[in-house]
């Protein structure tokens, strides 16, 4: 009887410091591992922004396809002050915007209705919407749409590829290499509409237009940032 009373207050014992041990530091976990969520979905985004804010301090420009520049790399991004060299992905399709540092691979024809087939498409690159044109100088209104995402560990290294697309202004450019030609555009407006809002793909254009679909605020699917832009140029490599 003794003994099992002895082993009943033993137990006990061990019970109740393992509930204190639990209230003591199940809170601390879950504080720890709450933050590092946050670093771990933000911080491309953060990391993003302080780039940015490095390159106005030190008039750092990306410049595209000039060989006088520095070379692009993470070190010259954060680390240097010269004008960095940015290279079209590829000249079959891709994207350039100088002003972001943004130079990624265009995937055609991807589903807008389809969530499997664009978060494919999207971990190889920017997705063009199939129900749009392709670029050229008729009139037409290419859609491309990419993430300004904090999910980087489902959707790879073209998750935030659109993370400054808010940076853009009236009279920025940007590129589009399509078919062996450097198709320019310059940004003629800046909005935010509701996710649901279909306006900006299905909306008739009588001029060569481009549309840049982005979600926000970044990660989530409230509202999408719309960057629409006119074509000035084009220029055969």
């Amino acid at each position: 009887m003794q003994k099992n009373y002895l082993y009943t207050l033993k137990k006990q014992k061990r019970t109740q410091e393992l509930t204190k041990l639990k209230h003591a530091y199940l809170p601390t976990f879950l504080i720890y591992f709450g933050l590092l969520f946050l670093v771990m979905a933000y911080g491309p985004l953060f990391l993003d922004e302080v780039r940015y804010r490095l390159g106005l301090i030190r008039n750092q420009k990306f410049v595209l396809n000039d060989s006088a520049a520095q070379n692009d790399s993470v070190f010259a991004r954060y680390l240097t002050s010269q004008n960095i060299n940015l290279r079209p992905a590829n000249t079959s399709f891709s994207i350039v915007i100088e002003k972001l540092g943004v130079s990624a691979p265009v995937v055609a024809d991807v589903s807008v209705t389809s969530d499997e087939d664009y978060l494919a498409a999207l971990r190889s690159g920017v997705a063009h919407a199939s129900t749009s044109p392709y670029p050229s100088e008729n009139p037409g209104n290419v859609y491309l749409f990419a993430h300004s995402a904090v999910n980087f560990w489902e959707l790879g290294r073209y998750a935030g590829v659109f993370n400054l697309a808010r940076k853009l202004e009236i009279g920025d450019t940007i590129h589009i290499f399509y078919k062996e030609s450097d198709y320019k555009y310059v940004v003629v407006n800046k909005e935010v509409l509701n996710g649901w809002d279909t306006y900006p793909l299905t909306r008739s254009v009588v001029e060569p237009t481009l549309t840049l679909q982005t979600c926000d605020p970044p990660g989530t699917t409230l509202n999408r940032l719309i960057v629409t832009a006119k074509l000035e140029e084009v220029h055969p490599l």
